[in-house]
């Protein structure tokens, strides 16, 4: 008993500081602090208790900021309980879900909050979705109402949703409610506290199937206290929330600024210049982002970044997939030394941050657990190896999802949960060396792509770059690389190998490079490497990304 009582004081400890340093803690009146305790207590920590704190806290504030102006904490309270009040009306109550496909905009928030103050669970839809994977996953969830934008009204058609609203609109509604018809309908009369918190669905990235459905009730402080303690965020912040919201890491920052009363700035469509412009027009000193955002803003010219220099930026939060090659490096000479990266996925939330001094020491590195995370590598049957040795990623925190929406759940082992990677721990840095399905072993030796895309990476002349394994005579496996280069590059497929060659080992050597215009990516920006894999050796390489591709692109 000590032990524990020793280890709670500890933590409690830890965790004061942590939002102490974060400016969490701020005096309040004694009536502020009651109705605040009474709210939390109600309507939990989710988005309907925290942007209702967030009301009672500072209801004048800017709470968001979006193409069609701000918002008060104030105003979205209200707004979400007008909502809250048509969605009843429309027949969802406690425990029915509601799906949204919706990009980084006000109706995403208000959607949120709503269904999460009549204890409904919200399930986030990919807005780079195909036809056939919406389909699919509509029947499995079978949710109540489908919000969606209207530009995904044509792929939405073949749903089987009886109830569908509108939340962006670009034109006429026609006779298909919208978010903005509903909540003027509607009085922000007060509403009763669900007995049953709502959760949040969050579906993985789908890269390699169909999407799955990963459930979570509501994070503690305790989750935004790991988080912080690697990463100096503040209160009052402005955080341009650039990664999309339906998916873990959007979604993680829509959260932290519950609790730090962060301004969150939006944009519907990410683009490289007009990312720079909205972070210095609004002087944001945090933004949320996925790693090809940062590549495509780096591919400007010099003459378009040297008209940005932002220096209210303090936080690049970064998350999704792996920063490539010196891509860290090359951001934090131009832009400060200023980004976090955090490597997780949607069933263990995130597993380790590498800080700034990190990545400049070892940009391959993916950091260290953050507070109230455990982080081991485990061999075949479940038990620790060394340190340095490779072994599968197992992860311990109080975010882990609780199991799949349509069935099954990830490996545990001792409370540890698979994140599905293969990497090795020295000196308590984390480094993730890939997929533990996309190993291949060429001449007896075990290659994973991420090692050979990142030498690539390094090549001044190679922007982007995915590497599968493909068939080989003399290797038995060789991995095949798709690069895409600079508009200005004359280099050759033998350069490339001499590249690597010259810098890994020679059966680490792709068999072949293909030159590509582009990579297939989904909207969070992971590479599509199934759909790399089916493409045929020859032309079929070398053909522009379809039209979910281009959506997706639009997206990140």
């Amino acid at each position: 008993m000590p032990s524990k009582l020793t280890s709670g004081i500890a933590a409690a400890g830890t965790s004061l500081k942590v939002l102490g340093a974060a400016g969490v803690i701020r005096p309040y009146s004694p009536l502020t602090l009651v109705r605040l305790a009474r709210t939390l207590k109600q309507w939990g920590t989710g988005p309907a208790g925290g942007f209702m704190s967030l009301a009672l806290r500072t209801p004048d504030a800017v709470g968001l900021v979006d193409e069609l102006g701000e918002l008060t904490f104030g105003e979205l309270d209200e707004r979400s309980t007008s909502l809250a009040h048509a969605l009843r009306d429309l027949g969802v109550g406690e425990g029915d879900g509601v799906a949204l496909m919706c990009r980084n905009h006000r109706g995403f928030v208000d959607a949120s909050i709503a269904v999460a103050k009549i204890g409904g669970d919200a399930l986030y839809l990919n807005t780079a979705f195909a036809g056939p994977q919406l389909v699919a996953v509509l029947e499995r969830d079978q949710p109540k109402v489908l919000i969606h934008d209207e530009e995904f009204t044509d792929m939405v058609a073949g749903a089987d949703v009886a109830t569908r609203v509108l939340a962006w609109v670009d034109g006429d509604a026609g006779d298909v409610p919208t978010l903005e018809s509903l909540i003027e309908q509607h009085q922000p009369a007060p509403l009763d506290p669900p007995q049953r918190h709502g959760r949040t669905v969050i579906l993985t990235s789908g890269t390699t199937g169909t999407p799955k459905g990963a459930p979570r009730t509501e994070a503690g402080v305790e989750a935004a206290v790991s988080l912080l303690s690697a990463m100096p965020l503040k209160h009052g912040w402005r955080c341009h929330i650039a990664a999309p919201l339906f998916h873990t890491w959007g979604f993680a920052h829509l959260a932290l600024a519950m609790l730090l009363g962060t301004t969150v700035v939006l944009r519907r469509k990410y683009e490289p210049e007009s990312f720079l412009q909205t972070l210095e027009e609004h002087r944001c000193q945090s933004a949320a982002v996925i790693p090809v955002m940062l590549q495509r803003v780096l591919a400007l010219p010099t003459e378009t970044l040297d008209r940005y220099d932002l220096p209210d930026l303090e936080v690049v939060a970064s998350s999704g997939s792996a920063l490539p090659g010196d891509l860290a490096a090359t951001w934090m000479d131009r832009f400060g030394d200023n980004i976090y990266s955090t490597y997780g996925s949607t069933e263990v939330a995130y597993a380790a941050i590498a800080r700034p001094a990190d990545l400049r020491a070892d940009p391959a590195t993916a950091g260290r657990p953050p507070y109230a995370t455990v982080v081991k590598i485990l061999d075949d049957d479940g038990k620790p190896v060394p340190d340095g040795t490779t072994g599968r990623i197992f992860v311990g925190n109080g975010l882990l999802f609780e199991g799949y929406t349509g069935g099954g759940h990830k490996e545990i082992v001792d409370g540890l949960m698979s994140s599905g990677d293969v990497g090795r721990l020295e000196d308590g840095l984390l480094y993730v060396e890939g997929r533990d399905d996309e190993m291949i072993v060429s001449g007896g030796e075990n290659v994973f792509p991420k090692e050979v895309e990142d030498c690539l990476a390094r090549h001044e002349a190679v922007t982007e770059v995915a590497a599968i394994g493909v068939d080989d005579e003399d290797f038995g496996k060789r991995l095949r690389a798709f690069v895409v280069v600079t508009a200005d590059s004359d280099v050759d497929e033998d350069a490339l190998k001499g590249w690597v060659k010259d810098n890994l080992a020679r059966y680490k050597v792709p068999r072949d490079i293909v030159f590509v215009d582009e990579l297939p990516r989904n909207a969070t920006g992971k590479v599509l490497k199934r759909e790399l894999a089916d493409r045929d050796d020859d032309s079929g390489a070398e053909s522009q990304a379809d039209d979910e591709h281009a959506d997706a692109q639009d997206s990140a």
